[in-house]
């Protein structure tokens, strides 16, 4: 097998060619990951697909890791153990406030935002012979499925649920592993919390009829009250199974970066991101939020200057106490 070495002069015409502007590369690691969560959900294969783009693009080696999702993914982007990684704002907060599950006490202050990604909807789905279409018909001690350990999803639909009278048994998995039981009778409900269309719950759709089970308007309004979410709703073409559009919260996600990395490394990573959603929204539909305009929605996380350089470039006002090291 031959390889090619390729001069810094070579790399930087290569870099001007696909990015626009040449690159020195100081400082640029050799290769990167970008931590996401298990097989089956939305930050798998969004955050596999991105990490591709911006590798081949750049011409660095880089790609997907699973993770346990957006409390992990703070603690490895803080660590530099990751480059990059996807999290909520939910688990942010509490990692920049230091109850982290995986570091309590650990301010994680070290994991900046790179991109907003998409809003996370919280949903669940349940098998139509099972007989339960709305959330005051899953049975007392029910087993719920609520995604791996430590993950939003687990983190905060627990909570939901319990607010809403609901008392069940709570099982943990990927997202794939819990729609496989579901289909075999392992598990009454799954509660996930990913971006839709969640690819375990398409799958579900083809080999078995399913019941995607929305909020009540007063559910919707307790969990509102309560959670650091938003109100959402699920577009009816989103699955087959929907024949409308369904009641539902949301929490958004950020793309993040270790703050330590070279801004003009991070600024060249966005950039390819930003620069053509359409190329995005073919790596996965929810990245049709992934759009400039959507900035505003991290108030939880300082930028990194390299991030807050592009966006700030391109339209957005993001004020100098909210970029990290200025």
């Amino acid at each position: 097998m031959r390889f090619t070495v390729f001069t810094g002069a070579a790399v930087a015409i290569a870099l001007t060619a696909t990015t626009g502007f040449a690159q020195d590369r100081a400082g640029w690691p050799d290769s990167f990951t970008v931590g996401t969560a298990s097989q089956g959900g939305t930050y798998f294969a969004y955050g596999s697909g991105w990490a591709n783009l911006v590798a081949d693009e750049l011409g660095i080696s880089g790609g997907g890791e699973v993770t346990g999702g957006p409390m992990q993914n703070m603690a490895l982007v803080h660590t530099g153990d990751a480059a990059f990684g996807m999290t909520t704002m939910g688990p942010a907060a509490e990692s920049i406030q230091g109850t982290n599950p995986i570091a309590p006490g650990l301010q994680m202050t070290n994991a900046c935002a790179m991109f907003p990604m998409y809003q996370t909807p919280f949903s669940i789905t349940a098998l139509s012979s099972s007989g339960i279409a709305s959330v005051k018909d899953i049975p007392e001690g029910a087993r719920i499925g609520f995604g791996p350990a430590g993950s939003t999803s687990d983190t905060y639909f627990p909570r939901m649920i319990e607010a809403l009278g609901v008392k069940f048994e709570r099982r943990n998995g990927g997202w794939s592993d819990l729609g496989g039981q579901l289909q075999d009778g392992l598990l009454d409900v799954i509660a996930f919390a990913a971006g839709v269309p969640v690819p375990a719950v398409s799958q579900l759709e083809v080999q078995t009829k399913v019941n995607i089970i929305e909020f009540t308007e007063e559910e919707q309004g307790k969990i509102l009250e309560t959670f650091p979410v938003s109100s959402f709703e699920i577009a009816a073409d989103t699955y087959t199974t929907l024949e409308k559009n369904a009641r539902s919260v949301s929490m958004w996600n950020f793309a993040i970066a270790n703050c330590d990395l070279p801004e003009d490394f991070v600024y060249a990573a966005v950039n390819v991101v930003m620069s053509d959603n359409e190329r995005m929204v073919n790596i996965h539909r929810a990245a049709r939020s992934t759009l400039l305009e959507n900035w505003d929605k991290n108030e939880v996380m300082k930028w990194h200057p390299g991030a807050a350089k592009w966006f700030n470039e391109n339209g957005a006002s993001i004020a100098a106490d909210m970029i990290h090291g200025s």
